[in-house]
């Protein structure tokens, strides 16, 4: 079974996380605009972008913690 990443591992990946959203927000609200919808501004794209790099980082942490116990047991 696999444990829950460290808190050490989660605070190292969150900034990657969460510009990585940021930037997918960003460029969706710029596709949402041709379908006539308002393009967001770079500030609320990052704020949005901060809120979803919580769970997306907490399963990119799970991730590389399974891949971090599977290489510890070769």
């Amino acid at each position: 079974m696999t444990s829950r990443p460290s808190f050490k591992l989660f605070a190292c990946l969150y900034p990657f996380g969460a510009g990585a959203a940021a930037v997918n927000v960003f460029f969706a609200a710029l596709i949402g605009s041709w379908l006539g919808w308002e393009v967001l501004t770079p500030q609320i794209s990052v704020l949005i972008g901060a809120f979803l790099g919580v769970p997306v980082t907490w399963v990119f942490a799970c991730h590389i913690k399974k891949l971090m116990e599977q290489a510890d047991s070769k």
